[in-house]
């Protein structure tokens, strides 16, 4: 492993950041942290940056442990939330701070800023201030002068959170390419899980100072390992009594199930053509539009689900009564989560597969 956490633990005053955190990531990997707010993933961060020490456990980067070693020295680039530009200094000055600090000789600080420019697409903006530039341009800057002493892990703290919709999503493909071209291990912290599974290799979720689970993308959204995972991830809908739901059982000691709407399909009544034994009828408490997608709130049976319909499909109307098939759906205890497939369905053929 390239970056290792091993047994770290960091408390301020009553608040535990990290509870006993291990982990590890491989040599040009892209990593998010990914938890909702105050579950340790930007402590984790500042302490593989050396912005913050842990109380207890060891941080090694290319094997060697860096605890004892200052942040100037541990060969990191750190691209902040708020992109800390120097105001005063124009984007060329800002991309060879670094390199000055290092008294790199003038014609290759030269060479080295204008091959970063020309890789984040600022070329012919080096004369401008950061006060000329938009959100987009300045985050590139920023990436642009992390990037500039060659550091051996690139650390990124929500890089696109103060950027608007739009201009977020092409830096999000941006960062993916770049950080595949230049093969540098980079770890970023995000509580968007969109950003997250559109961008990292691998995710890592935190949740009051531990971790909850460390994996691709695609196996975290299809083989959540906790309670917390299947909850967080995805767009669920916790649901109490499915045991009376059609085709489920009840798992001992497990009381809740998470529904995604991509487990469900809902028809209008009478246009089921298969599986009408599994099918639910439900009536519509709520209909919203999403722009792509319209999203669909059925009671059944005093057990609301939410699903998806197409905008192509006929339009259904809150008070409607429908059909609802539920393919799957994942119980939990207190510590683990079990996938259940709905035994009603004898037939594998039209079951949709995430």
């Amino acid at each position: 492993m390239y970056v290792e956490m091993k047994n770290i633990y960091k408390k301020y005053g009553d608040f535990l950041a990290s509870d006993n955190v291990s982990f590890g990531i491989e040599k040009g990997k892209l990593v998010a942290l990914l938890g909702p707010s105050g579950s340790g993933k930007t402590t984790l961060l500042r302490m593989i940056a050396g912005l913050e020490n842990p109380n207890a456990g060891d941080i090694y980067i290319d094997g060697v442990r860096v605890n004892d070693i200052p942040a100037s020295q541990r060969g990191i680039g750190f691209v902040f939330q708020n992109y800390a530009l120097f105001r005063y200094m124009t984007v060329f000055e800002n991309v060879a701070f670094g390199l000055r600090l290092q008294k790199v000789p003038k014609k290759q600080i030269k060479e080295r800023v204008t091959e970063l420019l020309e890789l984040t697409g600022l070329s012919g903006m080096e004369k401008r201030y950061p006060n000329q530039l938009s959100g987009g341009q300045r985050q590139r800057v920023a990436f642009a002068r992390a990037l500039a002493p060659n550091p051996q892990v690139l650390l990124l703290d929500e890089p696109f959170a103060a950027i608007d919709a739009k201009v977020r999503t092409e830096l999000r493909n941006w960062l993916r390419e770049m950080v595949e071209k230049l093969g540098i291990t980079s770890i970023f912290v995000t509580h968007d899980q969109d950003e997250a599974v559109e961008v990292a290799d691998e995710i890592i979720i935190t949740n009051h100072g531990t971790i909850e689970q460390k994996g691709t993308p695609i196996e975290i959204y299809k083989s959540p390992a906790t309670p917390f995972v299947a909850k967080f991830i995805g767009r669920s809908s916790v649901v109490e009594e499915y045991e009376k739901l059609k085709g489920f059982e009840r798992i001992a000691n497990a009381k809740k199930a998470v529904i995604r709407p991509e487990f469900i399909k809902i028809s209008k009544s009478g246009k089921l053509d298969r599986y009408i034994s599994a099918a639910e009828t439900g009536v519509v408490t709520d209909v919203v539009f999403r722009g792509n997608r319209i999203d669909v709130t059925v009671n059944i049976n005093g057990i609301d689900v939410v699903g998806e319909r197409s905008l192509e499909k006929d339009l259904i109307s809150v008070g409607e009564t429908v059909h609802v098939l539920i393919y799957r759906l994942y119980v939990f205890d207190a510590n683990q989560t079990y996938l259940l497939e709905n035994m009603e369905m004898q037939e594998t053929s039209d079951v949709f597969y995430i």
